[in-house]
């Protein structure tokens, strides 16, 4: 564990938690399973709250896939207990409405041409990314939009999805991350792989170029 020793600790002692989250989310759907382990062990030991890791893994399916979260929230198991209070019963109306508030956090003024944009090739998409992703996702407590934004971004980073990176990153700008601390997440990658850090940066120049920030 030495190799990302020093930067678990760093985070941890100046109670900066989003870089951990991040490399924890790339390292799941990276298949990364011997840092997604030394992670696990490590926030074990220094007793993190074991809900944000938990909703850390869950949200990768959106991104990665069910069989990539399947196997990451099994090893989650081996070293945590799942608390069943934190099971949430399906109720569509309920994901709807949370879900185009939080859309709308994230894309702005831009929401309903983003949602007739994807209506247009897609309606099952449309409906599914606001009442699934935004809504029965992105809306559960454990993780603030801020903190799964960051997790986004190292996602699709590492799975290097240059548009939704680019509106992930902006909907991390929106939901209050200075383009630096979204920088430094991104940094986090090359403990994982170095060309999808450098990926990630790339967009996020872009961003910054075209917002001239």
């Amino acid at each position: 564990m030495a190799k990302i020793q020093p930067f678990l600790n760093s985070a941890l002692a100046e109670k900066n938690y989003n870089p951990v989250l991040a490399l924890l989310a790339a390292s799941a759907v990276l298949r990364k399973e011997k840092t997604l382990r030394e992670i696990l062990v490590f926030l074990r030991a220094n007793k993190f709250n074991k809900r944000k890791i938990y909703e850390t893994l869950l949200q990768t399916y959106l991104f990665a896939g069910y069989p990539s979260a399947l196997i990451s929230l099994s090893v989650y198991s081996e070293y945590f207990k799942v608390d069943e209070r934190w099971f949430e019963h399906w109720d569509i109306k309920k994901f709807k409405k949370r879900g185009e508030k939080n859309c709308r956090k994230i894309y702005g003024g831009k929401f309903e041409k983003l949602i007739s944009n994807i209506n247009s090739f897609s309606p099952e998409i449309s409906d599914w990314l606001v009442t699934e992703g935004y809504g029965k996702v992105f809306g559960r407590k454990g993780l603030s939009l801020k903190e799964r934004e960051v997790c986004n971004i190292t996602v699709l980073s590492a799975l290097r999805f240059e548009s939704q990176l680019y509106s992930h990153i902006n909907g991390g700008h929106r939901t209050g991350l200075h383009w630096k601390e979204i920088e430094a997440v991104i940094d986090c990658l090359a403990f994982l792989d170095k060309n999808c850090m450098k990926f990630g940066k790339k967009v996020l120049h872009m961003f910054v170029q075209t917002k001239g920030l």
